[in-house]
This record gives structure tokens, sequence and C-alpha cells, in this order.
């Protein structure tokens, strides 16, 4: 009797098998066919925003669906990446990562709800991103060039302040690097985000702040602010005439940039990972968009932007970003 019985159920749950992976295989075929959400951690306006709206623009002509761009602040970018690690992994949910909520936060943070490796699918590296190294001249006209801040720093231990926009940011760590290879003592402010750290600079509460290259940018060429070096190894195309830390500063080898990335939640289908992947690589290495990120943006395009290269960095800054906050002393509970 059990034998008849399974002998009539087994076509039936084949057949149904075969009904499911076509419609799956349909689906992977007709993508995209909607709205692809790509969501920020951080606040309208910051380079991850900004970024992630270029490329929605982007990718919108290209498949001519519409681009979302969507930011969940708080936590260090924590709560975005919880949310599209949690998301369906069917092509339509994306998170424009960065070092600092991939690499940097697993050290920072004493729990999280997320694996930044396997709840995600990585789809693009997007760009390393550098700091700058700000000052308010009109405060300190005595200091011209980032040697001259050091010689400040060493005549007046413990007396200068410098700004972050949080504990554990790229700046906080940047500025922790920075007076460990230097040998100063320099008191961290942390506040909470660009706005507030720039606007203690400019008023003279903090005497330095490492700040990512594109809002720098901006200030400096408003005349906010004056910069005086560049966290990378080599200048910066938008600001040709700032020395790197390691010109400016006398620091042999110096170097303090992130980057950006494009995430899935995991377990995505690889035909959808090959096409998003292809589709943004293909954008972001047009000379156009390369101009923008390298002459608006500070951002130096990345040498090699295939998952593959993506997740060997991605691996390595892990745990580079954890010898450099044990370092800095930094933690957020």
């Amino acid at each position: 009797m059990r034998t008849s019985l399974l002998s009539k159920l087994l076509p039936s749950f084949f057949a149904l098998l075969c009904v499911t992976g076509f419609e799956a295989h349909a689906q992977e075929e007709k993508w995209p066919a909607r709205a692809i959400s790509i969501t920020g951690g951080f606040p309208n306006g910051a380079g991850t925003d900004i970024y992630a709206r270029k490329l929605g623009e982007g990718l919108t002509a290209l498949w001519n669906v519409p681009v979302v761009v969507d930011s969940k602040t708080g936590a260090g970018g924590n709560i975005a990446s919880d949310a599209v690690a949690r998301a369906l992994p069917d092509g339509y949910s994306y998170l424009l990562g960065t070092a600092g909520t991939h690499a940097i936060n697993v050290a920072l943070y004493k729990k999280l709800n997320f694996d930044v490796e396997k709840d995600f699918t990585r789809i693009a590296l997007l760009g390393d991103v550098p700091n700058v190294l700000l000052i308010n001249s009109k405060k300190h006209p005595e200091i011209k060039t980032c040697a001259d801040l050091l010689k400040l720093a060493r005549e007046k231990p413990g007396t200068l302040n410098f700004a972050s926009t949080g504990n554990g940011a790229s700046g906080h760590l940047a500025g922790a690097q920075f007076a460990n290879a230097a040998n100063i003592n320099v008191v961290h402010v942390p506040y909470r985000g660009q706005g507030p750290a720039m606007a203690a600079l400019l008023s003279g509460d903090v005497e330095f702040f490492f700040n990512q290259s594109a809002a720098a940018i901006n200030a400096v060429k408003g005349g906010q602010a004056t910069a005086i070096a560049v966290t990378t190894r080599n200048r910066l195309s938008a600001l040709p005439d700032v020395p790197t830390v390691e010109q400016g500063c006398g620091l042999p080898g110096f170097e303090s940039s992130t980057w950006y990335g494009l995430f899935g939640p995991a377990n995505m289908p690889p035909a959808i990972v090959t096409k998003m992947s292809n589709a943004v690589i293909g954008i972001i290495s047009t000379p156009e968009f390369k101009q923008w990120l390298m002459n608006t943006q500070g951002i130096t395009p990345a040498a090699d932007s295939s998952p593959a290269a993506f997740s060997k960095i991605h691996e390595a800054d892990i745990k580079r970003w954890a010898q450099i906050v044990k370092m800095s002393g930094a933690q957020v509970d």
C-alpha cells in the first residue's frame, strides 16, 4: 500500500521541483523587473549617500528601472547593515557599505546582530576613501604645514584637541594612527557626525580634524578650512597642492584610508550577482565616472573591483583594523 502511494506521489513531487526551479530561473532571466534599493547607514548628503545616488543614476539609465536610495542611520551604520542582511536575497536590496561598517565595527562593537562576511554577498569594490587633515588657519595662523602642527603639539603636550565624527570613526582612527606615528599627546573629541565636528573646527574648539575626502574638499574649496595633508600614499587630484602625511609630516609609510563597497544579502542567485557586479563595474569604470570620483569626491577608483578582489581586501581589512582599533582604545557598547 505504502509503495503504491509513494509511486503516485513521487511524480508530482518531482514535477513540483521542476516547476519551482523553472520559476526561479525565469525570475533570474527577467531580473531586474522592478525598483532596486540601495541602503546607506549615514545621513543624506554623506559621502555614501552621494555615491549611491550617482551609481543609481547609472543603473537606472542602463536598465530603465528606478533605483531608490535610502538612509537608515544609527549605530555607526549597523542599522542599515542589519536591514540588508535580513532582506530577501532576490537581487533587489543592496547596501552601500564601508570599511567602517564591515571591518572597523567588528572590533569596535562588542556584539553585532549580523556576520559581516557570512551574512552578505560582495558585489563590487567601489573605491578607496582617504581622510584629509584640516586645520582652522584663522585660529592658528602660525600653522602653515603639518610640520608646524607637530611642532606645536610637541611644545604643548596634551593641550591640542582633534575632532572626529564619532568614537571609532575613520577620522578618529586616522588621528590615533597619526598621534602614535608622530609620538605626540593630543586629545580626541568625538562629535555626532561630520556637521558638528566641522563646526567645532571652525569655531576653534579643536585644532585639527581628519575629515573624509568629499566633505573636506568642499570645505577647502569653499574657504572654510585649510588642508595640510592627505592620508593616502599619493596626492589627491582634487587637492594637488596638498602633500601626503608622509611628505608633509615626515611620517614614512603613513596611510589611513577606507573604502566603499556594494553588498547584497547572503545567498543571492549567482546569475544575478554576476549581472549586478558586471553592471556596477561597467558604470564606475567609465572615464566620466572616474573623473567624478577623483575630482569631486577625492576617491581613488579601485584597481580591481571584482567580487573576488573585494573579498581579499575585505578579509585583510578586518584583521588590519582590529589592530588599529586596539591601539586606539576605541570601543562602543
